[in-house]
């Protein structure tokens, strides 16, 4: 007999109803069934109360879905999703697969049984479902899901959902902030939130730290508990499906792009209902606060004690943040970072924390020798379409550790481009992995001057 995913409860009447009926229903259920109190919750908390009607509900819930489904696809892609109920849309980074028609998950197998009601010939796609697909390296982490579609027969089901699946992987350059938001965070939202919260998450390469560690973002995508396959090992049944991520740019959201419509500043908005950051402006900040972030084991900043000195005599009120110790906690350190006029850093992952700093403010990166290209591409100009301001202090090989190392007419000084020729595994090596700096004072002034005046303060008058 197959189970069914327990429905949402619509209730007409107000919360102080549910209040007082929820737990006679525990009570009566718990005389019956005598499991642990916890796992009784736990299936609770499948259960969402609502007091609107369902958005998808019978023949209504079919044509919804169809609607929302062709978003992600174009052209050909979305003629051939409408005729045969399957397509993909394949692009340099991403591979996403859409069926509108209702699928089977086996999730022991990672295989997507998609049949079709039309004369089709049986195929079969294999995706990586992580929005990096041109790092072919890379993908070999990735868990592959295997989709087979057109005239097949499906397994039955050991459970069946209302809302369609999400299929996505946490392998990857996970640990790495930027990668995360990059290649996981960024592009769920593109490609879930025209869904309204009504999908379920499957998440191959399951990671608990993970999971827990993003639970605002995920818990305000979907309403339900994100699946772990390998735990579950069952045959679901769902109304539709999509398998991978739809991946745009840097840090960066394509409105005119599938499924269309979002912007970055939407995202923004996204990220601070999620996390409840009260600074919507940095004209609400009533000093000047920078938040400096400071790192352990390359990149440092060899003299930040007198940075840190330098930045108060201007006027700043100075956060020092340190990983992990401060910024592990992403509930905790987006608040720091949203209560920021100026967030400051050298080049590196740390650095995609601008996503939460409020509109206006500004971020000053810090570009170590040798990565002018990575630095603008990664976070330089994304900062522009978040809405942030953005100030870069380009280092001068005296500034650089790597001058002490291999002398003024090496080419790691002189000609960085005939390092990064040899491979940029030859190039991360030096210039990222073997780089410190110590900071101008003189010259890294000016730039802090600037921040202040972007953020509407001058600096004391010596």
């Amino acid at each position: 007999m197959m189970k069914k995913e327990p429905r949402r409860l619509d209730f007409g009447a107000t919360p102080v109803i549910c209040l007082l009926v929820l737990p006679l229903l525990y009570a009566e259920f718990f005389a019956l069934n005598p499991v642990p109190f916890d796992r009784w919750m736990q299936h609770l908390s499948n259960w969402s109360v609502s007091l609107s009607t369902r958005k998808f509900d019978g023949v209504e819930e079919s044509k919804s879905l169809k609607s929302v489904f062709r978003r992600l696809v174009r052209g050909e892609d979305r003629t051939e999703l409408e005729a045969t109920g399957f397509a993909c849309d394949s692009a340099i980074h991403s591979v996403v697969c859409v069926a509108n028609r209702p699928v089977r998950i086996d999730t022991l197998t990672m295989t997507v049984h998609a049949p079709s009601d039309q004369p089709m010939v049986p195929g079969k796609s294999v995706v990586q479902p992580y929005a990096r697909q041109e790092d072919d390296n890379l993908l070999k982490t990735i868990t592959p899901v295997t989709i087979v579609h057109g005239n097949i027969t499906p397994p039955a089901c050991h459970y069946t959902h209302n809302v369609p699946a999400v299929i996505f992987s946490s392998s990857g350059f996970t640990g790495n902030l930027f990668h995360e938001f990059n290649e996981i965070i960024i592009p769920l939202f593109i490609t879930t939130r025209h869904f309204q919260s009504n999908v379920r998450f499957i998440l191959v390469d399951y990671r608990p730290w993970f999971v827990s560690k993003y639970y605002r973002i995920f818990s305000h995508l979907s309403r339900y508990e994100v699946m772990n396959p390998a735990a579950n090992r069952s045959v679901h049944c769902f109304p539709g499906a999509i398998v991978g991520l739809k991946f745009h740019d840097n840090l960066a959201i394509n409105s005119s792009e599938i499924p269309g419509g979002y912007s970055m500043p939407d995202f923004k908005e996204f990220l601070r209902k999620s996390y409840n950051l009260k600074i919507k402006n940095v004209s609400e900040i009533e000093r000047p606060v920078l938040v400096l972030i400071s790192r352990r084991k390359t990149r440092m900043f060899l003299n930040e004690d007198e940075m840190v000195g330098m930045m108060k005599e201007l006027g700043f009120q100075v956060v020092v943040a340190t990983r992990p110790n401060r910024m592990s906690n992403l509930n905790k350190f987006s608040k720091v970072v949203n209560s920021g006029s100026v967030l400051i850093g050298a080049h590196g992952a740390g650095l995609a924390n601008e996503l939460f700093l409020s509109a206006g403010a500004v971020m000053v990166q810090v570009m170590p020798l040798g990565l002018n290209w990575a630095a603008n591409a990664y976070f330089g100009e994304p900062a522009h379409g978040m809405g942030v301001q953005y100030l870069e202090y380009k280092i001068e090989p005296e500034e650089s550790s790597l001058l002490d190392l291999y002398g003024q007419d090496h080419p790691i000084i002189v000609d960085p481009a005939s390092i990064f020729a040899k491979g940029y595994q030859a190039a991360r090596a030096v210039y990222v992995d073997q780089q410190n700096m110590k900071i101008n004072m003189v010259r890294f002034s000016e730039t802090l001057v600037e921040a202040l005046r972007l953020t509407g303060y001058s600096a004391p008058s010596s």
